[in-house]
Formats: C-alpha cells, sequence, structure tokens
C-alpha cells in the first residue's frame, strides 16, 4: 500500500461469517471431546478406547482443518499469495497426517477386537474422502505450490481442483455423519429412540457439522469475497506465462 492509503478492508460480511464457522468449529470439537469423554470413556492408543480416537481425528482434520484449510484464500485476501498458497498446502496436509492417525486407530481397533473393516457405507464413504483428499492435495502442491506445469494447465487445472475442495469436503462431513450414526446404533440402538442424554449430544454434533459445513461453502461461494489478485502477482502471473508458454504477455 501507498503511504498515508487506508489500509486494505474485508468485504462487508465476510469477517462475521468467517467468525462464526469458527466458533461452529471450535464447537463442535468441544462436543466431540464432550461426547468421547462422557459417555464413551475418553482416548487412549494402546487400550479398547483406541477406537475413540478415529472420530475426534476425522472431525478435526477431514472438517475443521480442512474447512481452515479452504477459508485461507478469504481471510488472509491481502497478504503475499506465495504465503497464503503456502499457509492452504500446509493446513492440508496438516489434515491429511490428523486423518490417517484416525484411520490407523479404527485399523488397529477392529483387528484387535475382531471386527471386521470396510463393510459399511460410512467406511466406504470415509475411506474415498482420505483417498481423494490426499489425491487432491497431491495434484495441489504439484500445479500451484511447486509449479511445474505450464501456465494453460494451471488455468484448465485450477476449476477442477476449487469444485473437488468443495466436493470432498461436503463428501468428509457426510462420511462423519454416517459415522456418528452407526456409532449410536451400535452403541445405544436399545435406548436411542427414547432421546437419551448421549443421542441428543450426537445427534447436537451431527447438526454442528452440517452448520459448520453451510457456513464455510457459503464463503466459499460468494463471489465477490473472492480473493482479487495483486497488482505484482498479476505481473508474475504474465511472466509465468510467457516462460512457459514461449508467447508474449500480451499475445
Amino acid at each position: 500500500a501507498m503511504d498515508g492509503a487506508p489500509p486494505p478492508t474485508s468485504p462487508t460480511g465476510l469477517s462475521a461469517y468467517v467468525a462464526v464457522s469458527q466458533l461452529l468449529g471450535l464447537t463442535l470439537l468441544a462436543t466431540t471431546g464432550a461426547w468421547l469423554g462422557r459417555y464413551r470413556g475418553g482416548v487412549a492408543w494402546h487400550s479398547p478406547l483406541q477406537f475413540n480416537a478415529h472420530p475426534l481425528c476425522m472431525v478435526l482434520g477431514m472438517v475443521f482443518l480442512q474447512g481452515d484449510a479452504l477459508l485461507v484464500y478469504r481471510v488472509f485476501r491481502h497478504e503475499a499469495k506465495r504465503s497464503t498458497k503456502a499457509l492452504h498446502g500446509l493446513l492440508h496436509g496438516l489434515a491429511l497426517v490428523i486423518a490417517l492417525v484416525g484411520i490407523i486407530a479404527i485399523f488397529e481397533s477392529h483387528r484387535t477386537k475382531g471386527i471386521p473393516n470396510m463393510y459399511s457405507l460410512h467406511s466406504w464413504c470415509g475411506m474415498a474422502a482420505f483417498v481423494l483428499y490426499l489425491l487432491q492435495w497431491l495434484l495441489g502442491c504439484g500445479f500451484f505450490l511447486f509449479p511445474s506445469a505450464s501456465f494453460s494447465l494451471r488455468g484448465q487445472y485450477k476449476p477442477q481442483h476449487i469444485f473437488f475442495g468443495i466436493a470432498l469436503f461436503i463428501l468428509s462431513i457426510t462420511s462423519c455423519l454416517l459415522g456418528i450414526t452407526e456409532m449410536l446404533l451400535f452403541k445405544i440402538s436399545d435406548s436411542y429412540s427414547h432421546f437419551v442424554p448421549e443421542g441428543i449430544l450426537a445427534n447436537t454434533l451431527g447438526v454442528l457439522l452440517v452448520a459448520f459445513g453451510l457456513v464455510v461453502c457459503y464463503v466459499l461461494t460468494r463471489e465477490e469475497w473472492k480473493r482479487l489478485p495483486l497488482a505484482e502477482e498479476m505481473a508474475l502471473s504474465m511472466d509465468f506465462k510467457t516462460l512457459t508458454e514461449g508467447e508474449s504477455p500480451g499475445g
């Protein structure tokens, strides 16, 4: 910014929606912890409680951190693109690591208890979400974070990257909702229909997951809230096009 110029501001309403998303995200994490701690005995690794690490890791990684990674370009709209891009990739990478811990926890827990794997709709959707999320992250790093692709290839892939980013976020929340229902039917099937406190708390967690997803998707799909490229980024973009396409910026 030039000397004396007012600092850049966020579009009207954006900060409020981002704040609401973070409040919902922290609340759903606290609700997950409360459910597992109050009714499922807590979380431990080398014990029968290893199973409980799975829902905690998946909500933290595949929902909360993934949602925040998607919001990076809206929140840090006046920061350098490279820094924002690195934070976007780092949050997604952290989400993948935490989700992997959750997947290991459920497979080890099933092995210890003699429970079969990958037979339920929840497990199919959840594994699909994780594998596709990993692929999306690798492609994103290859195309944008460590770009070796040409300007035109990056331009062609970007809409796919954006679409599948939102689609995988929705699929992750859907998988969590299926997992909550499955866990309740396994653990409290006899009393679930009687509005017991555990069922109400778990249902509340599901509502919070949906609310968090709706707010994040609303922020992402508001056209006027998209990050606009800075002037120096436009110049660098044209230089990159010249180098990779072999044509002049005005060609």
